[in-house]
């Protein structure tokens, strides 16, 4: 399997009792003509699987259709990010020590079995599950949880599903952001607030009462949009065919049937005098007259240019359908 992935060194990670081995007990430098990343070595891999260490395929989700699909699947259902790690552990061994993630982590057992321990999350030695994946089986962890596991008299591998989700923090740091390009929070703290707790107290009070008004003009749309570009477009569109929707996209008319992307996000804000079009890595500007039609787009999971002519000229309808074409959040229906 590692050999024929040729993976690059980032790719991959060994654990052996806990401790993440150094890259250069799996990697070779690189050959000529083929980066400055240091290459993952088959062999050595084996041979420190052979002594007990763990293999971690690292991201396997972006290399590999079935589980980018699967995972795509899950974000929109749960409405979060996901992170996909593949772990093959040896016979009797144990890749980590009991430990607690900052993130909600599934466990899908593939392969052999593995015995697996949670531990109460605000008392570490009560055992809250103590139960052996067979393949097929899963188990939750939520965040915080501590816990371990340890393969029997046969290798085993799982992939680990973790699920990062965005929290009410965000608004926070938009704020933040919104904040230090404030003229009047760019003030210095006064000397005398330097030597004197009261004075600096009294200061702050000040500065607290300045944001309270400063909050109450702030733009929500703005706010919102900032937001957005944080937590709604981190997910990587899944562009696979794209190169044939370049070549039928000239050939689409107005009845041409036309389809979302799978996961393909799409978040639209008006602004003042322009559209403002958050695909998921990027942003689109666009004539604001074009807002209702993205809308409608937005709400579809098929339609035709023609659909849009409620909403917009004929021929424009036509050049913003192919344009979304281009970008990847539509791609022309090849059913019969």
């Amino acid at each position: 399997m590692v050999a024929s992935l040729g993976l690059r060194a980032s790719s991959l990670r060994m654990v052996l009792q806990g401790e993440t081995l150094a890259p250069s007990k799996y990697t070779t430098a690189p050959r000529p003509g083929r980066g400055t990343e240091p290459q993952v070595s088959p062999g050595l891999v084996y041979r420190r699987f052979s002594e007990g260490a763990t293999i971690v395929l690292e991201s396997l989700h972006k290399y590999w259709r079935p589980l980018t699909d699967f995972c795509r699947e899950l974000e929109l259902a749960l409405g979060q990010r996901l992170q996909v790690n593949a772990y093959i552990t040896p016979p009797g061994s144990q890749g980590f020590a009991a430990h607690r993630d900052d993130h909600d982590v599934f466990v899908l057992q593939v392969s052999g079995t593995k015995h697996w321990i949670v531990y109460d999350r605000d008392d570490a030695a009560a055992v809250v599950i103590d139960e052996v994946l067979e393949p097929g089986s899963s188990l939750y962890i939520p965040k915080g949880f501590p816990h371990e596991a340890r393969t029997a008299a046969e290798a085993s591998a799982h992939l680990t599903v973790g699920i990062l989700t965005n929290e009410a923090v965000e608004v926070l740091r938009a704020l933040t952001r919104l904040a230090e390009a404030e003229p009047s929070f760019q003030e210095r703290i006064p000397p005398v607030a330097m030597r004197d707790i009261d004075s600096l107290r009294a200061w702050a009070g000040a500065q607290i009462e300045e944001i309270r008004r400063w909050l109450d003009k702030v733009d929500l749309d703005d706010v919102t949009e900032r937001v957005a570009r944080r937590v709604l477009t981190t997910a990587q569109p899944i562009l696979r065919g794209q190169l044939r929707q370049f070549e039928l996209v000239g050939s689409v008319s107005e009845d041409t049937v036309v389809i979302r992307r799978l996961g393909a996000g799409c978040f639209v804000f008006r602004r003042p005098h322009t559209l403002r079009v958050l695909l998921a890595d990027r942003e689109l500007e666009m004539p604001l007259v074009a807002a209702d039609a993205v809308e409608e787009i937005v709400r579809r999971e098929r339609l035709t240019p023609r659909d849009l002519y409620p909403f917009l000229e004929p021929n424009s309808a036509l050049v913003l359908v192919r344009r979304l074409v281009r970008e990847g959040l539509l791609e022309v229906s090849q059913e019969e």
